[in-house]
């Protein structure tokens, strides 16, 4: 088949091969081996045809099979080998013998090899740390003694202890019970660890020591660093998110500039790119600059750990070498889509991992999309720096936009500028904190001075994230998931097919410029925040809870302070509060504690209440610490407080709790809040037990409530009377993303909702306030998201 007729079309010929393989491979990630081998032999069927025809041995091919036959080959052949390499790998998937193990839950002895680097699961603060453990099996010993020996996937849940340091490599033996694995991967079951690994057979391989000796030394070079930037460069540099605050990984996925906390292909090209600089000062030939880039490359996985996803990185970065040794720049798409049709065939789970999905579009969208751009801009008058520095990140950005928008359900307008704002600090960065990782073991001084350069660049990109991530409209809600994704793909494509127009450009821009001028009023003006009116604001603090009750202008009751002191100082900040008249912690656990800092913090406290149970004594020694001269008091039932617009009573517990499922929880200070008129309980973490107590004992006026802040982050722990009773009109969920703790309960959501309230949750709609003014309303904070009930 002859190449392109234009010299400056790109080179697809390979295209076909390698989206058919993936989505081959992604498709049979949910289905069985049986169904992947029929879909195989199907292919392989038709693609032999198809050749055939082509060849002349079935007659004479017809215009059309002339035309777009090789296509349909490679499109066949790329079927065929992603649902064979795919069938093999899920016949150990789902192989019986495992299988009958994780339906009985048994309790197994496993030999194993660990594959990446354990990383923790998020979870409260104070509370022990589980760690995600991936691990290929060796061999599998179950109840009745019986080994079954396989090259099965697992995952492990464990503890900290003899888990932490373990290697990519390291073979060990662990104990623990099976349990059934999510699906849509390579994953045959879970253990639950609860202790240690039993043994150790011998020390991982000499290339993840030595890994981990660079790793440990970056992580000593970052300590003197502030805690957002040290965090960060080791994410940037070496994937190492391990001392990344929560708050800067929330900026950075609201901002778009997640890809910069893993390892990438950017990272790869840039220090490739570093060394091919030096070689050219050096004025080394072709070669010899191509085999210094190629030991670059070798050393920076090394230095990354050889792990899948930094093996799927170099091989993207690999790219731009290969056309660079070739000397035929349009080599690089078809060395990418060869490049994922091996990857996708050796390891049929990248199909289904979003990291590798963003690698592969951002580095086709530079490959395809960026040079395009950049020689526009340049055509019109742009210099060659500035249309390099726009064309790259709105490339990468425009391409990746379908799988960010199917992952988090919405469409940054912030994305763009913030990345492009961070492109200059990308690259010192990341080879200071390489060089300062290289020279770790033999220079440490030297490793810190580089460290301290490379902090620049970082906290100017933290800066850039927090900004951009409190933007009013930064993001747009959208559809989230595949279909979410897919639909964003379609109008991505027509958009650019549409561009292509005189005509119809002008038109899009003409049609972008109207709905930005007209929505942005809309949406920004009225919709400012703090409403104006507002009498309770539920705070986005993460799994945790801190409400606040305006008092005055600048003044406000806060009710708990949340699990992290930067977000309840960020939501009061946004609040304008600027003193407190009045701090109640509804009981001691961190959840509702650890953020009290953030409380004090710039911040005049009047008062502190607590509730009369003591337990447990850290959250309690956490407040102590915080409130200093200002002093605890206990709130008992019966106690009333007034100020401002703001009426106070505490109605429970009735009396202690002692001997239920959880003490703490059950003794929560119970308040029942007048603002403005409208009633609002807070409930704290009372579970069944006070609710039902407050059933037997209700406070004077009863328990009829306008808003119910619903107990223990809407957990299924609530008496269905108790809810029928307060028959709020709204119900306010504190409540964290993606928490490990099945909050809310859905039965829960469900009854609040079918009993009329408007049910609102921190998780999925940030800060919500009611307002009261003109009839009460709900207004969200989160992304696109001013609702009114």
């Amino acid at each position: 088949m002859s190449g392109p007729a234009d010299p400056a079309a790109p080179d697809l010929r390979l295209a076909g091969l390698a989206v058919a393989a993936w989505l081959t491979a992604l498709a049979g990630l949910h289905l069985t081996a049986t169904t992947m081998l029929l879909v195989a032999g199907a292919a392989a069927g038709l693609a032999t045809v198809t050749a055939l025809h082509l060849t002349g041995f079935l007659g004479r091919p017809g215009r059309s099979l002339r035309r777009y036959g090789w296509i349909t080959v490679g499109v066949l052949l790329g079927v065929l080998c992603g649902a064979t390499a795919t069938a093999a790998r899920l016949g150990v998937r789902d192989a019986e013998a495992i299988r009958s193990l994780v339906d009985e839950r048994a309790r197994v002895t496993v030999e194993l090899t660990v594959r990446d680097d354990p990383r923790p699961v998020r979870s409260v603060p104070g509370r022990p740390v589980t760690l995600l453990v991936a691990a290929d099996l060796v061999t599998l010993t179950g109840p009745d003694d019986r080994r079954v020996r396989a090259a099965a996937r697992l995952v492990l849940l464990v503890p900290e202890d003899g888990w932490r340091g373990l290697l990519p490599g390291q073979r060990v033996t662990a104990e623990g019970r099976l349990a059934e694995p999510r699906g849509g991967d390579l994953t045959a079951a879970v253990v639950m660890v609860t202790g240690p690994p039993q043994r150790a057979h011998g020390p991982p391989p000499w290339l993840q020591r030595a890994a981990g000796v660079l790793r440990a030394g970056l992580q000593r070079a970052c300590e003197p660093l502030p805690d957002e930037p040290g965090g960060l460069l080791p994410g940037l540099v070496v994937g190492d998110t391990s001392r990344l605050l929560p708050t800067v990984e929330e900026d950075f996925r609201a901002t778009g500039m997640t890809h910069l906390n893993a390892v990438s292909g950017s990272n790869v090209a840039i220090v490739v790119g570093a060394v091919l600089l030096l070689a050219r000062w050096s004025r080394a030939g072709p070669v010899l600059a191509t085999g210094l880039c190629a030991v670059a490359l070798i050393g920076f996985v090394i230095l990354v750990r050889p792990s899948p996803s930094v093996v799927r990185a170099a091989t993207m970065g690999a790219i731009g070498l290969a056309a660079l040794a070739a000397g035929r720049p349009r080599a690089a798409l078809p060395a990418l889509a060869a490049a994922v049709t091996v990857l996708v065939v050796v390891d049929p789970e990248l199909a289904g991992d979003a990291g590798f999905a963003l690698s592969v579009l951002a580095t086709g969208g530079l490959l395809l999309l960026a040079p395009r751009w950049r020689d526009g801009l340049r055509r019109r008058g742009v210099p060659g720096g500035l249309a390099e520095a726009l064309a790259v990140p709105a490339a990468a950005q425009l391409a990746c936009g379908p799988v960010v928008a199917g992952l988090s359900g919405t469409v940054s307008l912030v994305a763009v500028p913030a990345n492009l704002l961070v492109v200059p600090a990308i690259a010192p960065a990341t080879v200071l904190g390489v060089v300062a990782a290289i020279v770790s073991p033999v220079w440490p001084a030297g490793a810190q001075f580089a460290a301290g350069l490379a902090g620049w660049p970082a906290w100017w990109m933290v800066v850039v994230a927090r900004y951009g991530a409190r933007l009013p409209g930064g993001n747009l809600p959208w559809l989230g998931g595949p279909a979410g994704g897919l639909l964003l793909a379609v109008l991505t494509v027509a958009l650019l097919v549409a561009l292509r127009r005189p005509v119809l450009r002008r038109l899009v821009a003409v049609s972008t410029v109207a709905v930005v001028v007209g929505t942005l009023p809309v949406r920004l003006v009225p919709g400012g925040w703090p409403p104006p009116g507002w009498v309770v604001v539920a705070c986005e603090v993460g799994q945790g809870d801190a409400l606040v009750l305006p008092v005055a202008p600048g003044q406000a009751v806060v009710v708990d302070a949340g699990p992290d002191p930067r977000a309840v100082d960020d939501c009061l900040r946004r609040l304008g509060v600027r003193e407190v008249a009045l701090l109640v912690v509804s009981h001691f656990h961190v959840d509702h504690t650890a953020g009290v800092g953030g409380v004090f913090r710039n911040r005049r406290v009047h008062a502190v209440r607590t509730p009369a149970w003591p337990e447990p004594a850290s959250g309690r020694e956490l407040v102590r610490a915080a409130v200093g001269g200002v002093g605890m008091q206990p709130a008992t039932a019966g106690w009333t407080w007034r100020a401002g617009a703001v009426e106070l009573t505490v109605v429970g517990p009735p009396y202690p709790m002692r001997g239920t499922r959880s003490d703490p929880n059950n003794n929560s200070v119970v308040l029942r809040a007048v603002v403005a008129g409208v009633s609002i309980l807070l409930v704290g973490d009372a579970e069944t037990e006070v609710q039902r107590a407050l059933l037997e004992r209700p406070p004077p006026g009863g328990l009829r409530a306008d808003v119910l802040k619903v107990a223990h982050h809407g957990s299924a722990y609530q008496e269905p009377a108790f809810l029928d009773a307060v028959d709020p009109r709204v119900a306010l969920v504190p409540v964290g993303a993606g928490n490990d703790y099945g909050h809310p309960s859905p039965v829960v959501l469900t009854r609040l909702g079918r009993g009329g309230a408007r049910v609102m949750r921190t998780d999925t709609d940030g800060d919500v306030a009611v307002v009261g003014r003109g009839g009460m309303s709900v207004v969200a904070r989160g992304p696109d998201t001013r609702e009114q009930s």
